[in-house]
């Protein structure tokens, strides 16, 4: 895990230094280890270090072939490195180093940028520099674990890990009312945008070509579509359970300590059971929350006893006062207003002080359907398939007048799945209209919209509207939101977090069960639950899923009510248009009478300070940079 940043077509060395040198500075907390920088004439590569292979400084990036022809800048873990640098001192290469970052250096120059793609597993971004072909590549993980940004100006292309570090060099500056539009309706900036007008994220699964003839985007990856596979049930559990330990095993290489997070959740469960089963040396952490009703310790602590693995529980308590926003807007350079990034980030200190890496189970419910819209979507899908038109029809004509309370609520939902697909799925989103009707958007915002909300309703679509909403929220929310919520929280503390359930074959396996294997008897993540039961315990397999909530809806109209009125009555949102500030007091004051905030509001105070953040940051970044040139020093 690292912080990676570039320019590409600057000719001036100077500028291209000062340039980057801005960048990287910004990235410093995801890399706190070291930094380094490398010019050739018309490319700049710059590089913040948390090193986690090979410790020394030959691990130190930018990282060059001999005959400096060749730069990279990695961030992220490629868990086969060590197979393919066989492959390589077999053909002849020689190595000065034990990271995985030389791997890629040199299977480049045997492999080219598509085959050197094709081999590697893991987590990456990463810039290439080909300095004879005059190309720059950037390159993203399969499923868009790591980040990574950029932006053209005329013939220059500036690359890094995150939008704060491309506005740092100048290269990103006016906000998308897009952008904006996007987070008041998801809480994060979609995939399809950032926050600023003029930058870009590069595409999961995809290759950004740069030449001076200018760039191409090829997409290397797509992940399989449930099949009808004849696998059986038992059969699906036993090749998880197998593929699984090697996901495990995989992740365990690393030349600093090793921990695992362990809740009394499914996913970490096996985890933990995994690494009992491998027999590594690892402990187990456990985040307590003493006197919450959401506590998870004595769970936790029943399972390390139980698999016979060291745990330590460590107790955060939230201070009453403290929404702990100042952390996250600073944590994440977006907008972000996931509630359990917040639980995220304080875990992330805590476990930051006892280890560099950690195993996580994030994603076992994407991929193994562990999420009550997957079941509620595939009865909706079964019944599209078996239900003639003309019920479909009548439906449509008629559901206007359908109650939409309690079960009939949920009813109807349902039936609107069922015969209009993913666009009633994407429609029902309570987003932009209810800050429409709260009368909050300012003049910049009030006829905006998101492509989410112009998905045609589709009886077509109804019949695969599981498939095509895992394909839409795989694109979306998970990694827009998770993905990014435990990238931005880990990374600020130091610490690469690492998935087992990410792992590219297990993946590609769970992608392509039968939805009736994942779901079995209408069971979520039904795979994965009767994989605990054998090894691990009932109570464990029967368990709902967890997470680290903090009630943010409930907070904001109590405990931290006082300084959600501050910020709104001093608002850099209402001076720049984006928003109105009495109707939101209003609404705030209306849902302080019920205890219970909609999340809309928490998004506008994440904005409001998020924004706050970014002017504060830039005026300060900004001062500095007028005392250096006053004073004649180069501020490289």
């Amino acid at each position: 895990m690292c912080g990676i940043a570039g320019i590409a077509g600057e000719p001036e060395h100077t500028a291209a230094a000062h340039a980057v040198g801005r960048m990287i500075g910004t990235l410093a907390r995801r890399g706190p280890d070291g930094d380094g920088m490398e010019v050739w004439n018309g490319m700049a590569l710059g590089h913040r270090r948390l090193a986690i292979f090979d410790l020394s400084s030959a691990g130190r990036q930018p990282m060059l072939s001999r005959d400096s022809s060749v730069g990279i800048v990695f961030n992220g873990a490629v868990y086969n490195f060590r197979d393919l640098r066989m492959d390589l001192e077999r053909l002849g290469y020689q190595f000065q180093s034990h990271t995985d970052t030389e791997v890629l250096v040199h299977g480049y120059r045997e492999w080219g940028i598509h085959g050197l793609t094709s081999k590697i597993r893991g987590m990456f971004a990463f810039g290439l520099w080909d300095d004879r072909a005059r190309k720059l590549f950037l390159v993203r993980d399969r499923l868009g674990v790591k980040p990574l940004v950029f932006a053209v100006r005329g013939q220059q292309l500036a690359f890094a890990s995150t939008v704060r570090a491309l506005r740092a060099a100048g290269f990103a500056n006016e906000i998308d009312a897009r952008a904006v539009a996007d987070y008041l309706e998801f809480g994060f900036v979609t995939e399809d945008r950032t926050i600023y007008a003029n930058a870009e994220k590069v595409p999961a699964a995809s290759i950004l070509e740069w030449s001076a003839q200018g760039t191409k985007v090829t997409r290397y990856w797509q992940p399989p579509f449930a099949t009808s596979s004849p696998l059986k049930f038992d059969e699906a559990v036993e090749e998880t359970e197998r593929l699984f330990l090697k996901a495990v095993e995989r992740r365990l290489h690393a030349d600093v300590p090793v921990g695992s997070l362990l809740s009394g959740g499914v996913d970490s469960s096996l985890v933990c059971w995994a690494l009992s089963k491998l027999g590594a040396d690892i402990t187990a952490y456990t985040v307590g929350t003493p006197l919450d009703p959401a506590d998870e310790t004595a769970e936790a602590r029943a399972t390390a006893m139980q698999l016979g693995i060291r745990h330590q529980t460590l107790d955060i308590s939230p201070a009453e006062d403290d929404s702990g926003i100042a952390e996250l807007v600073t944590a994440y350079a977006e907008p972000f207003a996931c509630a359990s990034a917040l639980g995220m980030l304080r875990v992330s200190r805590a476990v930051g002080r006892e280890a560099k890496v950690l195993l996580t189970g994030d994603g076992g419910d994407d991929v193994f359907l562990g999420y009550p819209e997957h079941r509620h979507l595939w009865f909706a899908e079964r019944l599209a398939r078996s239900s003639p038109r003309i019920a479909a029809d009548l439906w449509q004509r008629s559901r206007e007048k359908f109650p939409r309370y309690g079960h009939f609520r949920r009813l109807a939902s349902l039936l609107d799945y069922a015969t209009g697909g993913l666009g009633a799925v994407t429609s029902a989103h309570d987003g932009l209209p209810s800050y429409q009707r709260a009368g909050v958007l300012g003049e910049r915002l009030r006829d905006c919209t998101v492509d989410q909300r112009n998905i045609p309703w589709s009886r077509d679509s109804a019949q695969s509207v599981l498939s095509d909403y895992l394909d839409y929220d795989r694109h979306t929310r998970f990694v827009s939101e998770f993905l990014t919520k435990v990238d931005g929280a880990t990374m600020h503390y130091g610490l690469e977090a690492r998935s087992p359930f990410l792992d590219q074959e297990l993946w590609e396996f769970a992608a392509a069960l039968p939805f009736h294997v994942r779901l079995r008897q209408g069971r979520l993540k039904a795979v994965l639950r009767e994989l605990a039961r054998r090894k691990i315990r009932e109570r464990v397999a029967s368990g709902e899923k967890r997470g680290f909530t903090i009630p943010v809806q409930r907070w904001i109209t109590g405990r931290w009510r006082g300084e959600v009125e501050a910020a709104f009555r001093d608002s850099v949102l209402e001076k720049e248009g984006w928003i109105r500030t009495r109707p939101a007091l209003k609404w705030l004051e209306e849902s302080a009478q019920t205890g219970w905030a909609p999340k809309q509001l928490w998004y506008l105070f994440v904005l409001e300070s998020w924004l706050k953040n970014e002017r504060k940051t830039a005026m300060g970044s900004n001062e500095m940079e007028r005392v250096l040139v006053t004073s004649g020093v180069e501020a490289a």
